[in-house]
């Protein structure tokens, strides 16, 4: 970081500390551009902005991929009540959480951010839903139950879809995750996902964010306190996955967890800080794990990229080396993203590639994956380059999929939600696929 951009962070902290939120946000927007003028410093208390928070810039610097080189009892509805642990985490005795809840930002701190984080979802506007809306979110047979879990970082609730191919057999399970902005039902129909578990029998199940922990429905995962095993939002999710695995017959092997922009972030965290319970993950428009820690830091990863932090994994949760299973990952961004920078996408690969090459007691860990890359184009859409990275054996562990000429959202979607772009290759239908080659080996309790 140099000269200017410390003194603009050190600003931007005094603002913030001292309740000028707003101000700070444009101060911020103001030097990550290089706009600001020296004496600017003397005169920010004055200044007000309606500017979107994460603003707008030109993509540059989009490195080109590399090229070829070497439980089960009857079916019955979630009760919103507390699920109790199933088992034991394979890794290390899982913490007891600290008791916590979610604050309410007060009226005047709410009535800041809202403005701000209202534009995170994506630089578009919300298309109008067409009539088939919702075949899109609830398909002919299937049920789309409500149900809730709470526990000592707060309540959420949360939408699970039940393919009509249900009999009690054990399927998959996989997370959703939504962006800014976004419910369980808008990101079931933007993405199809129900859709696709008629044609793939699994569990869909879709965690709401509260609008009192984000006043835009944002997943917090550039705060510090929601990073990690056992506490905060990560627990929350975590804890919702295993009262869906204990009330239905779930295949505990092929548990999943996806997410679009914030909710890509969080998939990100839930990967690095529960890999005993999460088989694979798909991470859309998002960041890698912990490149930010408050606010300035979230817009600056978010505009150009952030830093890996130096500790990849989520040790101080499950123990120094005891879980260091890699996570299959795959990944989507689009080039021209204006919201997220594409570089945050290579950086994703990168943190888990790094985690891969540092050895274990796993056979696909400690040598450096093999890289081959695709390049292909939608018919009438988009093209884009795949890039797969295959551990020793031969395996794909990472797929990378950079969509050219999009911006952020969902590649592949459906017009009937937000944030889609149905130029694209089906991000759905490629993590579904992705997923299934991936189960966990084991899972020794969950």
């Amino acid at each position: 970081m140099n000269e200017g951009m410390h003194a603009g962070m050190l600003e931007a902290t005094r603002l913030t500390r001292a309740g000028q939120v707003l101000e700070a946000t444009a101060f911020i927007q103001r030097t990550l551009r290089g706009l600001l003028a020296p004496d600017a410093a003397a005169d920010t208390t004055s200044r007000t902005t309606d500017a979107p928070l994460e603003g707008t810039f030109r993509v540059i610097d989009v490195a080109p991929l590399p090229t070829e080189v070497s439980v089960r009892g009857p079916d019955r509805s979630p009760r919103a009540t507390e699920a109790p642990t199933i088992g034991q985490p394979p890794c290390a005795s899982e913490r007891t959480e600290a008791p916590s809840r979610v604050p309410r930002p007060s009226t005047r701190l709410r009535a800041t951010l809202r403005p701000p984080w209202r534009g995170y979802g994506g630089p578009v506007s919300r298309p109008r839903p067409l009539p088939d809306r919702t075949r899109d979110v609830v398909p002919d047979g299937g049920r789309f139950l409500t149900g809730s879990y709470t526990n000592q970082a707060g309540t959420r609730t949360y939408k699970l879809y039940i393919p009509s191919g249900y009999r009690g057999q054990a399927l998959p399970l996989v997370v959703m995750l939504h962006g800014c902005t976004q419910t369980p039902d808008d990101f079931a129909a933007g993405t199809r996902m129900n859709g696709l578990a008629e044609e793939h029998p699994c569990f869909v199940v879709y965690p709401a964010q509260a609008s009192a922990a984000n006043g835009s429905k944002c997943w917090n995962w550039f705060k510090a306190t929601d990073q990690h095993r056992g506490q905060g939002e990560p627990s929350i999710i975590a804890g919702i996955t295993r009262q869906i695995v204990s009330t239905y017959p779930v295949d505990a092997r092929r548990v999943y967890v996806a997410g679009l922009s914030a909710g890509g972030a969080m998939a990100a965290i839930m990967g690095m800080a529960y890999p005993d319970l999460y088989a694979a993950i798909g991470i859309h428009s998002g960041l890698a794990y912990a490149v930010a820690r408050d606010v300035p830091s979230a817009l600056a990863a978010m505009q150009q990229g952030g830093a890996a932090p130096a500790r990849q994994r989520d040790d101080g949760a499950l123990g120094a080396n005891s879980c260091p299973r890699v996570v299959p990952t795959i990944v989507f961004h689009g080039d021209r993203d204006t919201t997220v920078h594409p570089r945050n996408g290579d950086q994703v690969i990168a943190q888990w590639a790094t985690i891969h090459a540092g050895g274990g007691p796993h056979t696909e860990a400690g040598t450096n994956p093999q890289v081959t890359v695709q390049r292909a184009q939608v018919p009438d859409g988009h093209a884009y380059t795949r890039a797969i990275y295959h551990h020793a054996s031969g395996q794909a562990i990472m797929e990378q999929w950079l969509v050219h000429g999009a911006g952020h959202a969902w590649s592949g979607g459906s017009p009937s939600g937000s944030f889609t772009d149905p130029k694209g290759p089906d991000a759905a239908q490629e993590m579904i696929r992705f997923f299934y080659e991936h189960p966990q080996r084991e899972t020794r309790g969950l």
